[in-house]
């Protein structure tokens, strides 16, 4: 089921085309990356996506319907995990809710069972500064999927962790999609990331940033385990940086 797409969206900012003519769509518990060097526009397609702004031509539809310039119906979490260092982990989490109109108490207690299944339990009562950056992004991604948006936007969610942490932030994530059907639109630079998470991956290239590829992995994602160190995991990469030197 097609969840989210996107139709020859353009944007520009003084007059200079920051992404031109971009299709993308995103199908019901799908994990897609969005590949490409840093000035391609990937963060500007997800302000667009994410209605923070309204793009000079095409639309933006969930569900069939127009969202074009409409904030609020899509999650979108930023590389840094903004969460509010004077506040407690629970009330990171469970702002989401807050804002709303659900009262401190009622959120709390709504934000409380998913703890334990996004690996967060016993943290309830602490504050960021206490806790690891592997821990501190799960805080962000618990808050991200509280939106009760059918849609996540993940803005390079992983990028600041060291190489082990973010293997095992991988690990969980796609534990923690497969269980509550979470729709995921990934932003990154990192090859591997992308072929390690992805059901597909598009590949943004040029100046204006336009989609050039689209391509399937076709390994099922619960069966990655050392997928990297697989010939066809290779043969994924020399693909897809075959086309980012093109």
């Amino acid at each position: 089921m097609e969840l989210l797409r996107t139709e020859n969206v353009t944007k520009s900012y003084d007059s200079r085309v920051i992404i031109r003519d971009i299709n993308i769509h995103l199908l019901q518990g799908e994990l897609v990356s969005l590949l490409g060097l840093s000035g391609s526009g990937k963060t500007t397609l997800f302000q667009v996506i994410s209605g923070l702004v309204t793009p000079d031509s095409g639309n933006v539809f969930l569900n069939d319907k127009n969202i074009t310039g409409e904030p609020g119906n899509i999650s979108y979490m930023l590389q840094k995990d903004l969460l509010l260092e004077h506040k407690k982990v629970i009330d990171n989490v469970s702002l989401p809710l807050v804002l709303r109109g659900i009262s401190r108490k009622d959120a709390r207690k709504q934000a409380q069972p998913y703890f334990e299944q996004f690996g967060l339990e016993g943290t309830e009562e602490k504050y960021p500064s206490q806790l690891s950056g592997g821990m501190r992004q799960r805080a962000a991604l618990l808050r991200t999927y509280l939106c009760s948006c059918p849609v996540a936007l993940l803005d390079e969610p992983f990028s600041a962790l060291d190489m082990i942490t973010k293997g095992q932030m991988h690990t969980w994530y796609l534990d923690v999609i497969n269980k509550i059907r979470l729709s995921t639109l990934l932003i990154t630079h990192d090859i591997e990331e992308a072929i390690l998470l992805s059901d597909r991956i598009y590949v943004m290239t040029g100046v204006p940033g336009e989609i050039h590829n689209e391509i399937h992995i076709e390994k099922r994602r619960n069966e990655r385990t050392d997928f990297n160190l697989t010939p066809e995991f290779l043969d994924y990469k020399e693909q897809i940086l075959d086309i980012l030197k093109q």
